[in-house]
């Protein structure tokens, strides 16, 4: 593998051992030029690999590769990399310089746990033109779809299509092709997830969505946990459905694939959306 100072691994978001995001996380990268942090991403085939290239005090330039290009933003590493930060030197309020803006993320002792946050960046909310492509993809028509959810597209880092689907039937089994979706992902410039969701209950504040994340990159087809698209799905949320802010949400995600995960999503009434979690380290 590629030679770079401290390559830590840890799992992001886990809901039980064995469940959580791997991620990569090098605090010092200055050494370290784009070909190698690809290469090192690569090699290391974790969805996201997260780079700290620059440090002023608190503020740090971060940059995040998946095992095939740079990304604008991962919210996953982002919480492995703050993680690592308090272990290292202590908790703390940082802000990461991202290729999406500046994110600002805390770190904090909890009886000997460090839990993670970040506030996202400024997040957008749009039509979603012409989904017909992704739905024949997805094997799901209109009457599959949840209608107090309508289709949209969101960014918090990443631009998401948000699908909701109405039956955890469906929801549990949809497939797509992988190369299809590739494909589709680039042609629209989704850079993040397809985010498919399912939430059996009131869409309220405390209610509980189950998600799965499409990343079809290298080895990877599902996500198991995915900061960036939660933010998103919080902007939707707030910014489509208008539901009344401040509000809590929980995100249940990577039961399909083995590894379950909670993400913590709160929606103040304006501004970024805050992610919430934890990240252990990857044993074995």
């Amino acid at each position: 593998m590629t030679e770079a100072p401290g390559i830590l691994h840890l799992l992001a978001f886990a809901a039980e051992p064995g469940g959580g995001n791997p991620a990569g996380v090098v605090l010092d990268a200055t050494t370290l030029d784009d070909a190698d942090m690809l290469q090192i991403a690569a090699e290391l085939g974790y969805p996201e690999t997260a780079y700290v290239t620059a440090r002023d005090g608190e503020r740090l330039r971060v940059r995040y590769f998946s095992p095939e290009a740079e990304v604008p933003f991962c919210g996953h590493a982002t919480i492995a990399t703050a993680v690592a930060l308090a272990e290292s030197a202590g908790p703390g309020e940082f802000v990461f310089e991202t290729a999406a803006g500046d994110v600002e993320v805390s770190a904090r002792d909890e009886g000997g746990r460090i839990a993670a946050g970040f506030t996202s960046v400024e997040p957008t909310v749009r039509d979603f033109d012409d989904p017909a492509p992704l739905l024949a993809l997805l094997g799901l028509d209109a009457d599959d779809l949840d209608p107090r959810m309508p289709l949209a597209e969101a960014f918090a880092g990443n631009w998401h299509p948000v699908v909701a689907v109405r039956s955890l039937e469906r929801f549990d089994g949809f497939g797509f092709d992988p190369d299809a979706m590739r494909e589709l992902m680039a042609e629209r410039g989704w850079t993040g997830t397809v985010t498919v969701v399912h939430a059996a209950g009131d869409i309220a504040d405390g209610a509980i969505v189950e998600a799965r994340n499409l990343f079809p990159v290298g080895d990877i087809t599902e996500d198991p946990a995915t900061g960036s698209a939660a933010a998103a799905l919080g902007a939707y949320l707030r910014d489509r459905l208008g539901m009344p802010t401040p509000f809590h949400v929980t995100v249940h995600q990577g039961r399909h694939i083995g590894r379950p995960s909670i993400l913590e999503v709160d929606a103040p009434p304006v501004g970024g959306i805050r992610v919430s979690g934890t990240a252990v380290p990857l044993e074995g």
